[in-house]
């Protein structure tokens, strides 16, 4: 039993001495509404995406819906079980010494925190993977890329995410209770072991990754679009790549703006061998930045939606005074129509076939 206790005490020494406080009243509110309204964005968000997802059930987009679905849900989980554990911790007054006697608590709350930082990241990056095959490779992806695969995709990325979370406690490390005493993260202070860098290594190096990998299947996948749009000159079977394009680049530059901070910092907690000259207010400053990459990530999928996107498009032309054009861009949801229509225009059967036509109409 005292060995058990020490890891969830054994840092309470310097948290009484530290200069991070936060107002119990406003952090209990704040934490309230982010929870509340997390949890209602992505219960629209699902719906939507569970809509949509039987529309397309036997299309290329179905495995998309489904992985930006997953991603949706780990938001859900993720705000409702890491919140819930806040409130309690703020409504205790934080006093981890009574409601954590054996780590318990911690230690759920590090995994949880661990575990819904890094299954985003990891689908996020899964997401522009798919539809970079879907986009460069689309007989591949129809044929090999089923709903099949697409879950287990999933579970590997959510079986991956619980092993980097389960790391420390396999290990036999606790997760440290940190400065502001408001959640539990893995070593930030007086980081000195090598393990202890370890993990804050892992984690960050793991997190910047997935962005890295994101931004440049996105890359790939937008030149190449563009580049079939120029060559095809039609406006035919790019509307959901584009839609899903859009949607990927928003959440990419969410997870960035959100996400960079707390990796950046963690990563520099990781590599400073001596004591950290990260503060307490620069470490919650970025955790609460991590936190609104869960309260935006829905509204990506509410928002920048075909139908909504075509209605802000009218809007804009009709604002401007442009006269507005019905493309056909809207309409049709196959990537494979303007690969065709690229291929048959380069063909010298397509252009010999062109230049009979005259002479047959003239005959």
């Amino acid at each position: 039993m005292n060995s058990s206790k020490s890891p969830g005490l054994a840092g309470f020494g310097v948290l009484r001495n530290t200069t991070c406080h936060t107002e119990k009243k406003i952090s209990v509110f704040f934490s309230i509404i982010f929870m509340t309204v997390g949890i209602l964005s992505n219960s629209l968000a699902i719906a939507i995406l569970m809509k949509a997802y039987q529309r397309f059930r036997q299309k290329s987009k179905a495995s998309f819906l489904l992985l930006a679905s997953g991603l949706v849900v780990t938001d859900l989980f993720g705000h409702l079980i890491n919140g819930a554990i806040a409130v309690f911790v703020y409504a205790s007054d934080k006093d981890w010494i009574r409601f954590n006697q054996y780590n318990i608590l911690c230690s759920v709350f590090g995994i949880c925190m661990v575990f819904f930082g890094l299954c985003p990241l990891f689908l996020g990056s899964v997401m522009a993977v798919e539809r970079c095959i879907g986009v460069t490779k689309p007989i591949f992806h129809s044929t090999k890329m089923t709903s099949r695969h697409v879950k287990m995709m999933l579970t590997m990325v959510c079986l991956f995410a619980v092993l980097i979370a389960l790391l420390p406690i396999l290990r036999f490390r606790a997760y440290q209770i940190q400065a502001s005493r408001t959640w539990c993260f893995y070593k930030t202070e007086h980081v000195e072991d090598w393990e202890d860098r370890f993990y804050l290594l892992l984690f960050s190096c793991l997190g910047l990754l997935a962005l890295a990998i994101s931004f440049l299947c996105n890359a790939v996948t937008g030149i190449t679009l563009l580049r079939v749009k120029f060559k095809s000159q039609q406006r035919q079977g790019r509307s959901h790549h584009f839609e899903m394009i859009i949607q990927l680049l928003a959440i990419m530059c969410v997870s960035c703006i959100c996400w960079s901070p707390f990796l950046v910092t963690m990563a520099r907690i990781g590599i400073n061998e001596s004591r950290s000259k990260e503060t307490c207010e620069t470490i919650l400053f970025a955790l609460r930045m991590a936190t609104w990459n869960q309260i935006l990530d829905p509204w990506v999928y509410i928002l920048l939606r075909k139908a909504v996107l075509k209605n802000l498009y009218k809007i804009t032309r009709g604002c401007c005074g442009v006269p507005i054009v019905n493309f056909h861009m809207w309409e049709l949801s196959s990537i494979k129509n303007s690969l065709k229509v690229a291929a048959i225009s380069e063909s010298p059967v397509s252009s010999k076939q062109i230049n009979l036509q005259p002479l047959s109409s003239m005959g």
